[in-house]
């Protein structure tokens, strides 16, 4: 099949920060078969002290390898948290320990998070991002990138112009915005226009996040947004090669493909330190694959009873 990538270019493409899922395995998976710019880890959730080392090796083991995935895609720490002089302690020592600049996380829709006074919930408060993002920003050295992920809001896009104002004017590098607000969760539509409002109006980079699922969509969001720098969240996990799609290099991966991909997987998972959860990890990633795979649903309704891994380990190694 010849692969005609249409003419608008992405720039830049960085995977999105998701919690209980992009773990390092997963990370590795993905940009072992894309050509990622960047990744973000799961958050490092911040209170009111200085995180343990052992805390941020086990969220993001690559700082062993001098913040590097095994192909070499730089790995970025999230850290998640509202006391502005302890969010600016533990930028410094995730940048010593090797993390690539530092990402903030604003976006996150959580109960758990926003009720302990993070994530999205400070969207309702622009002056406390702003002093969060001023001091991390103050504290790490000037050639350090400082990104933010951030909502459109928590109910509504009241606030949005604020909250830039707030992130620019403390001298955030980079921003990416999630097209939708907390009160809309995950449900579609992304609204990416509001993207293209705020590249009007400020010089940051952005970066635009929410419903790509496709090729077609990056197009679409990348017109609307203004920007050709795009964050894959949900979309690489139904369609693993999806940034080397967006980019034009490929087309989707096939199903054939995926099967070693998925044996892949299951391995590792089983050689890894999580293997006690290897079934309902792989379920897992299956409930994302079928969204772009009706045979992935095949294979869920096959396994999803299946709790012996060696009766899972049947299943996946009979795919072809």
């Amino acid at each position: 099949m010849t692969y005609n990538p249409m003419k608008n270019q992405v720039k830049k493409v960085t995977l999105a920060p998701m919690e209980g899922v992009a773990d390092v395995l997963m990370r590795e998976m993905l940009t072992s078969l894309n050509r990622y710019d960047l990744c973000i880890t799961e958050f490092v959730r911040v209170v009111n002290t200085l995180v343990p080392k052992k805390v941020f090796y086990k969220i993001c083991p690559e700082l062993l390898n001098q913040g590097f995935c095994q192909n070499q895609t730089p790995v970025r720490v999230q850290l998640l948290g509202q006391e502005p002089e302890w969010m600016a302690e533990n930028a410094v020592r995730a940048i010593e320990l090797g993390s690539h600049g530092i990402d903030i996380n604003f976006g996150c829709p959580a109960k758990t998070v926003n009720k302990s006074k993070g994530g999205a919930v400070l969207l309702k408060s622009p002056e406390t991002i702003y002093r969060i993002v001023n001091n991390v920003k103050e504290s790490i050295s000037a050639e350090q990138i400082l990104s933010v992920k951030i909502r459109l809001g928590f109910d509504d896009t009241s606030l949005l112009d604020e909250i830039v104002s707030a992130i620019t004017s403390a001298n955030a590098n980079q921003l990416t915005i999630h097209a939708r607000t907390k009160r809309d969760g995950y449900n579609p539509p992304a609204y990416w226009h509001h993207i293209g409002e705020i590249s009007d109006k400020y010089p940051i980079e952005l970066f635009a996040n929410g419903e790509i699922w496709s090729f077609d969509d990056a197009q679409q969001c990348m017109q609307q947004a203004k920007t050709n720098n795009i964050m894959l969240g949900r979309g690489a996990l139904a369609t693993p090669n999806l940034a080397n799609v967006v980019k034009g290099i490929e087309a989707k991966m096939s199903w054939h493909q995926l099967c070693q991909q998925l044996k892949r997987y299951a391995y590792l998972e089983l050689a890894g330190d999580k293997s006690f959860y290897f079934s309902s990890r792989l379920k897992q990633w299956l409930r994302y694959l079928k969204l772009q795979y009706p045979q992935a649903e095949a294979l869920f309704n096959e396994i999803k009873l299946l709790k012996e891994k060696t009766a899972i380990l049947t299943a996946i190694d009979k795919l072809h």
